[in-house]
């Protein structure tokens, strides 16, 4: 199996020795080389395709946002992953709604950016559990919900980052038909958003049956 390529947008020398030496020591991964700031990640890009890349957000937000839009004509299968210091949760949302495939900060411990880095390879969302502690206690309470399979083909396209006009899209229903499947999700899951929906999401439906479909989708 090739190793998952992973290419860094970061400034400080210490950060990227780090990853470095992280990355060597796992036989899974690939350290892709990286870029100190948007505009020479872009050129890099242009000329490499890395699995997943790590975007610093010290360049600002809007610029930060921006790159990740555009990401999707650069590089369309390298999947962006922000990495942070510290975001609140709307802008962590917001993030997802562009193209995000995952929020890591980057004071976790070494498996959990592991687990990042591997989970969203595969093509999975992947947001740590603290940015949502507050709906954890009512998910893992309700972690067998009985799921419609409409809601749980709604539930993973949420988990890929799609809007709502993107989800009725690939389903053939009507964005309005979309809100009234989400709202009864809101209710059978006990998560409150779209954002605390996508962070729970691999765990409400099982992982099993989350590659189920992938695997379906790319087979057809």
């Amino acid at each position: 199996m090739e190793p998952v390529t992973v290419f860094a947008c970061e400034s400080q020398p210490i950060v990227l020795e780090g990853l470095t030496k992280i990355l060597g020591e796992c036989p899974e991964f690939e350290f892709a080389g990286s870029a100190p700031n948007l505009a020479e990640a872009r050129d890099a890009l242009r000329q490499r395709r890395p699995d997943v890349i790590l975007i610093d957000q010290t360049a600002g937000l809007k610029m930060v946002f921006q790159f990740i839009t555009d990401l999707r004509s650069l590089a369309a299968l390298c999947q962006p992953v922000l990495w942070i210091n510290d975001l609140a949760e709307i802008d962590c949302f917001r993030a997802l709604q562009l193209g995000a495939r995952g929020i890591l900060k980057k004071t976790l411990p070494v498996p959990t950016i592991l687990e990042c880095l591997r989970s969203v390879a595969r093509g999975n969302v992947w947001i740590e559990s603290s940015l949502t502690g507050q709906v954890s206690g009512s998910v893992e309470r309700r972690s067998s919900p009985r799921l419609t399979p409409r809601e749980r083909e709604i539930v993973h396209h949420v988990c890929a980052g799609l809007k709502n006009k993107e989800i009725a899209g690939a389903l053939a229903i009507t964005p309005g038909t979309v809100k009234v499947h989400l709202m009864h999700i809101f209710e059978k899951t006990g998560v409150k958003d779209r954002f605390e929906l996508a962070a729970h999401g691999r765990r409400l439906l099982g992982i099993e049956h989350l590659e189920e479909v992938e695997r379906a989708e790319q087979v057809s």
